[in-house]
């Protein structure tokens, strides 16, 4: 029996049936194939991308960024062809995008418009790159030369994340505090504070169907395939006569009852388009119940029409609201850049049962016994107890593996989100991280802040800078300008010096500076997680991180 299967499969393999079938179905998925496109990929490696997905970011692309004068050259991109991978290799567009879903996070001053070359081109990508990274996008194992070679998957994937960003950046409670009347009779405003965004999201169209007398949802791909939640959705949103400001439209439903989904779709998709909401998806995407495409349209339609009111009593604890620090969202960033897994969505209660902390210290080369590690899912009775336990190695890890000074730190402060405690952990894990990289870069001896500053000056005076540091503490740092005569050290002719005010600097004139040293700083390579004004108020952690980087940039062009 055993002989006669192992022939049955031989024959498939000799007549390439399995390669035939795979194609064959995916196809009807809409999904294409290109051959290992890595140049270690394993011979008969395919990377699959879906053509819908590409379609979309086209679309929404070419809507988004329509009127910017920097983009007219290689707008609108045909959605049918390759115009996205090949727009996207001179960098611009991408930096754009970045912009646009995270605002200010590329100076652009630092992005190379005009007579471009190969290498200026390079330099935009190595730009994009690194700032999508500081927003939170995970880039490893992507190059600049993958983005010039436009690889589809790898292209698509960095997209569908920077597009991420922007949708979810409001779906967020101390953003919108109108998400409060999405709470449950039993709930508690922590509770609905600890759900991500795509659990917010289905909170709120729940919400809208409950107020439509209509069925709930519990996903974004076959519950709402046959187009009738998205109906009532649209009509209960939809902007009535007497909202201030707003013109009534009217959802036709005369399309509700056709008998085909497909046509049910489209009839749909055209009262998405009077709300100006058509975006993401294709009546096909709706009827094959593409989550990820409806997940964005979702989004999008949360973004424009909430239609949502702060709810009028005072029973809840506002002070519970207050956004997260630009330090957490840094840390935050930080970590998903990285990869972890579950993504962070509130660095507290995604911390709370210590796996994300474990696969840091992995990354940071502390050894983790996974034997010893509790793994979801957890019981209903004593899950917490688990947690606590996951909290409480993560801590032993720290003091005795990893030598981090965690006096007075205790595995319940990791699970109960105690702020001070838990970012003094995830400070040194950041640390080690950073330093960790200047090690591997060939640095003698242990690299600590000593190390860093004493290579900074000596830089800085081999190539005649007037500029040096005494510490991560030093006021001159508020003004970038040790940080700008740096990279130029570095990399000479990056830094443009009639884009610099060196006398009579007012507050406006640091914080210019500031974004143009952090944009040109990742433009040469170096992947910095800091904000402009972490150097303005000279936070010595974040001044760290940034000359480490730097340093990092350094040592790397010498190899």
């Amino acid at each position: 029996m055993h002989v006669v299967f192992f022939q049955v499969i031989q024959e498939l393999k000799s007549k390439d049936i399995s390669k035939s079938f795979r194609k064959s179905i995916n196809k009807k998925l809409g999904i294409t194939a290109i051959g290992g496109t890595s140049s270690i990929s394993s011979e008969g490696t395919q990377h699959s991308y879906s053509e819908e997905d590409k379609v979309a970011f086209v679309n929404w692309i070419n809507k988004a960024l329509k009127d910017d004068p920097d983009c007219k050259y290689c707008l609108p991109m045909n959605p049918s062809d390759d115009s996205l991978f090949n727009s996207l290799a001179d960098g611009i567009l991408l930096c754009k995008m970045i912009n646009l879903s995270q605002p200010d996070t590329i100076d652009e001053r630092a992005i190379n418009k005009k007579k471009l070359t190969a290498f200026t081109r390079s330099e935009n990508l190595d730009l994009a790159l690194n700032s999508a990274s500081a927003i939170g996008c995970t880039v490893v194992n992507i190059g600049s030369q993958d983005l010039i070679d436009g690889k589809p998957h790898l292209v698509l994937g960095l997209l569908w994340q920077i597009i991420k960003v922007g949708l979810f950046s409001d779906i967020e409670i101390s953003r919108n505090e109108a998400l409060i009347g999405l709470l449950s009779d039993e709930e508690g405003l922590e509770q609905l504070m600890k759900l991500s965004p795509e659990e917010l999201l289905l909170r709120w169209v729940n919400y809208h169907l409950n107020n439509a007398g209509w069925k709930k949802i519990s996903n974004f791909g076959q519950d709402i395939k046959d187009s009738k939640a998205y109906y009532h959705l649209l009509n209960q949103i939809a902007p009535k006569q007497g909202n201030s400001g707003e013109t009534a439209i009217a959802i036709d439903f005369s399309g509700f009852n056709e008998p085909n989904d497909l046509r049910r779709a489209e009839y749909m998709l055209q009262q998405a388009d009077k709300l100006g909401c058509k975006q993401f998806v294709t009546p096909t995407d709706v009827v094959t119940g593409n989550p990820k495409l409806n997940l964005a349209f979702v989004a999008n339609l949360f973004n424009t029409y909430p239609a949502l009111e702060k709810p009028k009593n005072n029973s809840y604890d506002f002070s519970l609201l207050e956004g997260e620090s630009k330090e957490e969202r840094t840390f935050r960033n930080w970590m998903n850049s990285l990869g972890v897994t579950p993504y962070i969505n509130h660095l507290y209660s995604d911390l709370a049962d210590g796996l994300v902390i474990f696969q840091l210290y992995e990354m940071i080369r502390v050894p983790v016994e996974w034997s010893h590690v509790n793994k979801p899912p957890y019981p209903a009775l004593g899950g917490n107890m688990k947690k606590i336990e996951n909290c409480n190695y993560a801590v032993e890890l720290g003091k005795t593996n990893a030598r981090f000074s965690l006096v007075g730190i205790g595995g319940k402060d990791l699970n109960e989100g105690n702020p001070t405690l838990t970012l003094a952990l995830v400070w040194q894990l950041m640390r080690r991280y950073t330093l960790n990289v200047l090690s591997d870069l060939g640095e003698a001896g242990k690299v600590n802040d000593e190390t860093i500053i004493k290579w900074v000056n000596q830089t800085l005076a081999n190539a005649k800078k007037t500029t040096s540091i005494s510490s991560f503490k030093d006021q001159s740092i508020s003004t970038s300008l040790p940080i700008l005569d740096l990279i130029d050290a570095i990399a000479p002719k990056a830094v443009r010096p009639e884009m610099v005010k060196r006398e009579d600097l007012t507050p406006a004139d640091k914080l210019n500076n500031a974004k143009y040293a952090i944009s040109i700083a990742r433009k040469i390579g170096a992947c910095i997680y800091a904000l402009p004004d972490d150097l303005v108020e000279v936070k010595p952690k974040m001044v760290m991180t940034v000359f480490a980087c730097l340093m990092g940039r350094g040592l790397n062009k010498i190899k």
